[in-house]
């Protein structure tokens, strides 16, 4: 356990345990403080990634450094991140602080200058966030929220909403997910069994010489293949 401690000089195979120790140390980590610190970057969750990507950081490049310390800091860093966290679920002040509530942009079709001025964008930046939603026109837009985590909700106004089969009373088939029986030139038998289908009648289908050739073939809800080749 030398790699733990820090030294004047590490061997290679001290640095790739370092490494690897490290490695499987964060994912542990992020395991604790749960996907949402992955999937957004709020307030404490920008901190934390900043905090802990200093921490890992220095014992990685400098032998001089034992990583000891640095693993008990970041397991100290966790545990507040999921203390602090779990008491914002109790406190509705903390969650205030910690996870401030959403606030308009747009309402009506009206632009909320000292709104953007509160969220620190600029006038630019709300237009690419309407046109990432396909939205180009703010007027058509009922509701624009600025989001915690950064980002921009858009609700259109009823008038612009897409119309749907159900406005029509239309019939339509039930929602179908696509297949995927082959991927990259391999077929997937588990995903024929899903489907009541077996290599016979796969075969049947496609020339078995052209097999390695299909980037991607999919069943479709009408009973076809839709196949991509490799170009």
């Amino acid at each position: 356990m030398d790699f733990f401690k820090g030294q004047g000089t590490l061997e290679s195979a001290e640095w790739v345990l370092r490494a690897v120790y490290s490695f499987f140390f964060l994912i542990l980590s992020a395991k604790c403080m749960g996907r949402r610190a992955i999937s957004q970057m709020g307030l404490l969750d920008f901190i934390m990634a900043l905090i802990i990507g200093n921490i890992l950081a220095h014992p990685l490049s400098d032998p001089r450094l034992g990583i000891k310390g640095s693993s008990i800091s970041m397991s100290v860093l966790v545990f507040l991140y999921t203390a602090i966290s779990f008491l914002s679920l109790k406190w509705k002040t903390l969650r205030y602080i910690i996870d401030p509530p959403p606030f308009p942009l747009i309402k009506d079709g009206r632009i909320i200058y000292r709104n953007l001025r509160r969220a620190r964008i600029s006038l630019d930046y709300l237009l690419a966030s309407l046109r990432g939603e396909k939205v180009t026109d703010p007027q058509k837009v009922a509701l624009a929220l600025w989001e915690q985590n950064g980002s921009v909700s858009c609700f259109l106004k009823t008038e612009h909403d897409p119309v749907t089969s159900k406005q029509f009373k239309m019939q339509v088939a039930p929602f179908y997910m696509p297949v995927t029986v082959i991927k990259e030139g391999k077929i997937n038998e588990e995903e024929l069994k899903l489907i009541g289908k077996d290599m016979n009648w796969l075969l049947q289908k496609i020339d078995p010489a052209e097999i390695k050739n299909i980037l991607l073939a999919i069943h479709t809800q009408d009973d076809k293949l839709e196949m991509f080749y490799y170009k």
